[in-house]
């Protein structure tokens, strides 16, 4: 065990000490635990370049846990009705599709790699940003406004669609070029 994978585990650990906090109503350590998960978002990845441990567990342990902080996030800010839930239900279905697409790949023996699309790394920072502002407005006082939060919940859809779609047209992409074209007889 190595310290990125560390940080990976301890992610997922925090995620239902999160969910308590909210549970809880107690926004002001929901938004601390979700800031101390993304910061070990962040260390991990860093740290294993850095290091040069970049391990074959930390490969499937990182994003498991990011996908785990963001969706449990998601759902649990909808059911307490601090985002609209709408947007929940894009945000899931954006990855449950991506998900699903990885595993037709690899059923089909189709090699591919993954990489991740400039939307896409954009979708994630405006969902990060969602999630951090929706709990900011309860956590502090309501000075900045809930209309920016709504703005921003629309921005993040537009994006999370727009990535959907790359994502979509890339394994559409990889489909074609592994499937041999028929020759005409």
């Amino acid at each position: 065990m190595n310290i990125p994978n560390f940080l990976s585990l301890l992610r997922i650990i925090l995620v239902p000490v999160f969910v308590i906090f909210l549970i809880q109503s107690e926004y002001d350590r929901a938004l601390v635990t979700f800031v101390v998960a993304g910061l070990t978002d962040a260390l991990d990845g860093t740290l294993a370049r850095l290091l040069k441990c970049q391990t074959t567990l930390g490969a499937y342990l990182d994003p498991i846990a990011d996908k785990l902080l963001l969706v449990t996030s998601f759902v649990t800010l909808a059911i307490y009705g601090l985002i609209p839930g709408w947007l929940a239900v894009i945000v899931i279905s954006r990855d449950f599709i991506i998900l699903l697409g990885i595993a037709i790949l690899t059923l089909m023996s189709i090699s591919y790699e993954i990489r991740p699309a400039i939307v896409g790394k954009i979708t994630t920072a405006l969902q990060v940003a969602t999630i951090f502002l929706a709990l900011l407005y309860k956590a502090v006082t309501h000075d900045f406004g809930y209309y920016w939060i709504i703005a921003l919940c629309w921005t993040t859809a537009l994006f999370t669609v727009i990535s959907g779609l790359v994502y979509i047209f890339r394994g559409i992409g990889i489909l074609n070029k592994s499937v041999p074209e028929e020759v005409d007889k």
